[in-house]
């Protein structure tokens, strides 16, 4: 399993806003640092905002942050926002047409594998990520005046 470029990207949004916290991180700085568009950022904020993980403030000086304290966003939280699909063979899907279904154990060791790695992931936060701010805000070319403090 290989999680999406979305969930890559969105992941590293959350932790871009955790070190810049408490200021506003702008979108194209936020692009800037990854080397992505800010077209593509725009689509992975939106359904972020719309979960409360990241809210947006309009205006000349508006940006990004995060919508809750980042030791309360689960890598979970994230990956099930944007990843579209978890089904790892094709009998998780509705309609398999496999002639093992009933009798072959592989669903049921899917699934639990499945589990383990959520469980692993709804272990780990936001929080646990940026915790070595200096350095990770040092490697995004983060300055002490780029954090726009929000008005």
């Amino acid at each position: 399993m290989r999680l999406t470029r979305q969930s890559n990207y969105a992941i590293r949004t959350l932790v871009y806003c955790a070190v810049n916290e408490p200021g506003l991180s702008r979108v194209a700085e936020v692009a800037r640092a990854y080397g992505i568009s800010e077209l593509f950022l725009f689509k992975l904020i939106k359904p972020l905002v719309e979960a409360g993980l990241l809210q947006t403030v309009r205006g000349r000086h508006g940006g990004i942050k995060l919508g809750k304290p980042a030791q309360d966003i689960t890598l979970l939280d994230t990956i099930r926002l944007t990843e579209e699909n978890f089904a790892l063979a094709e009998c998780f899907e509705d309609g398999a047409d496999c002639p093992l279904i009933g009798e072959c154990d592989l669903n049921g060791a899917l699934r639990e594998a499945l589990g383990a790695f959520f469980d692993v992931l709804s272990q780990h936060t936001i929080a646990d990520l940026a915790s070595k701010k200096r350095s990770i805000r040092e490697r995004l070319g983060l300055t002490v005046d780029q954090a726009v403090t929000a008005a």
